[in-house]
């Protein structure tokens, strides 16, 4: 018996798991490809020691996967190698692709990830494994999984084409928060940027795998907006908050609200921040520099920094 708990936010009480049991109870089709039980197979409870799916929202998984992991160790031990990838929060559905090949719900048949489930998150997080050197695994292969009007786990996040807001995109370049060590140094890295702001980023929600973030626009002070107009500034910055989910996970550190001093480069059509700084009492290096920035001239951009 598969049980869950609803404290979780992939439970079996969500919409899409129920959806896959309805489905399931009134499916009769003979024909879907690959869906029966393998004799072999056999239910077992996914492990604490499995990162990767423990907690997913279902208790119980079969074995042999649909990878052809044939042993419980075997399990842990590849599908730990794509828990660096989920923390680089590329797409909010790559647990539940995952997942559902390396820990398939114990249910009387076999249920693969759909075909644009697989796609969606691939476009998202095969450019971050490029990053690394990684290419898109062949057993990852998107053709071998079922179209959309077959019996399979389909995605839970809204098609980005049909909301204005696109889902968030990992970046290779890693950005962390910096020790303001001296007010000299902030005030060069604010000449060599081509911009920087100091704003207040909100946290929307901590219940799902990647959590939305808003720019409080009441509260963006631009210092130097480069080649952008001062009235572009903030929309480019929310642009940012939106598709750029590492760098700002990073900046947050798991905190709900925050204010802070970045700065970084125009690129075409967005904008990419190379450096943040916390704006907190104690970062009084931090304070002494943007106190200083009104009247500083930068090193052969004198004129130019507004």
């Amino acid at each position: 018996m598969v049980t869950a708990h609803c404290r979780h936010p992939l439970r079996l009480c969500d919409p899409w798991l129920l959806g896959i049991l309805v489905y399931l109870l009134l499916w009769v089709s003979p024909g879907a490809w690959a869906s029966y039980l393998r004799r072999s197979s056999s239910c077992t409870p996914i492990p604490p020691r499995m990162a990767l799916c423990y907690n997913i929202g279902y208790s119980e998984m079969r074995i042999p996967n649909l990878l052809e992991h044939e042993t419980m160790p075997e399990v842990i031990q590849q599908s730990s190698s794509w828990l660096p990838l989920l923390a680089r929060e590329c797409h909010p559905d790559a647990r539940i692709f995952l997942c559902s090949l390396f820990a398939p719900i114990c249910l009387d048949r076999l249920i693969y990830p759909c075909r644009s489930l697989c796609e969606a998150v691939k476009r998202s997080c095969a450019p971050v494994m490029a990053c690394y050197g990684y290419p898109w695994p062949e057993i990852l292969n998107c053709n071998k999984f079922p179209a959309d009007h077959e019996l399979c786990i389909a995605a839970v996040s809204t098609d980005e084409n049909s909301t204005s807001r696109r889902i968030p995109r990992a970046s290779c370049k890693d950005c962390e928060l910096e020790e303001a060590s001296t007010a000299r140094e902030i005030l060069e890295n604010l000449c060599a940027n081509d911009f920087a702001v100091k704003i207040q980023i909100l946290r929307k929600n901590a219940t799902t795998s990647i959590s939305d973030f808003d720019l409080d626009a009441s509260r963006v002070e631009v210092l130097k907006h480069g080649p952008l107009l001062r009235t572009e500034v903030p929309g480019r910055l929310q642009q940012w908050l939106d598709i750029d989910a590492t760098c700002v996970h990073n900046i947050m550190r798991g905190t709900h609200t925050g204010v802070f001093v970045v700065s970084g480069e125009v690129q075409s059509d967005k904008v990419v921040v190379n450096k943040a700084y916390a704006w907190q009492k104690k970062n009084r290096n931090l304070h002494q520099a943007v106190r200083r920035w009104k009247h500083h001239r930068c090193p052969d951009q004198a004129g130019q920094k507004v």
